[in-house]
């Protein structure tokens, strides 16, 4: 039995032997029908309580893993860009991968200002991003990899990303790069092809091209191989701003050529609304690269599936978020492409569409 002398003297709390802790701590052992017990004061419980509470939930987060964050540099715009946003989101969900539950993505828009993709790149390198996606042309793969050598890059671009300087090989792409390319040797030459089928007596045939681009540059040498061996006159059209995109146009007005064959450029890919209403002032037929433009007006389009890339683009960075390193991912290229007739367009030409082009389409839009 206790003896008198452990009578408390502060009557708001019982007095014992320290419990594991100093005086200070104002928590003391007391006999309750002959067993020890703890009293708090009820001030010091509400403090003590109060202060777990604050502390709680900062020991959870620091024991939540860092979610990597992806780098999207695009030089494109988010604006016109949604559909492709959205199957590369798709594609690193295919990977395991969900944009607020375990990665984020950090974007970068250029909105065809290809000037500012250096800019850019260095902000998400500053930021020690995961995995940096380069897409929306060669342009933003070149910004990327002139600006680390060390993270991860994944590209899409419209043009041979060996010959153009970016990996040594499709199957070795080696270093810290690999991604999609959008062309083959032999699609300048199956764009004239398709305009000659819409305008069998053709002899003229204007390009439009952005000569800041590395996707378009490099496509002209085949267009014009290929012109010569088709016996058409080829005449190029620079245009890498708005102002001179009208310029452009109206010169080719002025020329009154056969056809036209806008070259591929994520400048006019962003512009393409413009560029449509811009186009159908000379009254000719136009063969643009990607679907995105005949589904905007344009009268065809013969080229590969943009958002199939950008899904594959978003299936190898989860590959390389999960470990896989870009030299073990082989540069893809694609195996189909997609001819795409716009017969609103058509009608409106009073163009007459042949039933043989109309059949071998991948799409028709009335």
């Amino acid at each position: 039995m206790l003896t008198s002398s452990l009578a408390p003297r502060d009557p708001e709390l019982t007095l014992g032997r320290p419990f594991c802790c100093t005086a200070q701590d104002r928590v003391m052992w007391y006999p309750v029908s002959s067993h020890w017990g703890l009293v708090l004061k009820r001030r010091d419980f509400i403090t003590l309580v109060g202060g777990t509470a604050a502390v709680w939930p900062l020991a959870v987060r620091a024991q939540q893993p860092v979610m990597p964050v992806i780098g999207f540099l695009s030089s494109r715009s988010p604006r016109e860009s949604r559909s492709v946003e959205a199957a590369f989101r798709e594609g690193l969900k295919e990977a395991g991968y969900v944009e607020g539950q375990n990665a984020h993505i950090a974007f970068r828009w250029a909105d065809g200002q290809f000037d500012e993709l250096p800019t850019l790149a260095a902000e998400l390198v500053r930021q020690q991003v995961a995995v940096i996606v380069a897409i929306g042309g060669g342009s933003a793969a070149l910004a990327a990899k002139a600006t680390t050598a060390t993270i991860p890059i994944v590209f899409v671009v419209g043009f041979d990303p060996v010959t153009g300087g970016l990996v040594p090989s499709f199957n070795r792409p080696a270093g810290n790069i690999t991604g999609m390319t959008l062309m083959s040797p032999a699609l300048g030459q199956k764009r004239l092809e398709l305009l000659r089928d819409l305008a069998p007596n053709a002899a003229v045939v204007a390009i439009l091209v952005n000569p800041l681009s590395p996707d378009g540059v490099r496509e002209i040498g085949d267009i014009e191989a290929a012109g010569q061996t088709m016996g058409l006159g080829i005449k190029i059209f620079n245009a890498s701003t708005s102002s001179e995109l009208y310029t452009a146009i109206s010169a080719i007005a002025e020329l009154r050529p056969d056809a036209l064959l806008v070259v591929s450029d994520p400048f006019f890919l962003v512009r393409r609304e413009e560029l449509i209403g811009l186009a159908g002032r000379i009254r000719r037929p136009v063969m643009y690269p990607f679907r995105e433009f005949a589904g905007s007006g344009g009268l065809i389009s013969y080229g590969a599936n943009i958002s199939n890339a950008y899904r594959q683009a978003g299936i190898y960075a989860g590959r390389i978020l999960k470990g896989a390193k870009p030299a073990d991912l082989p540069v893809q290229a694609p195996t189909k492409y997609e001819l795409v007739i716009n017969m609103k367009t058509a009608r409106a030409l009073e163009l007459a569409v042949p039933d043989t082009l109309l059949a071998r389409a991948d799409e028709v839009i009335e």
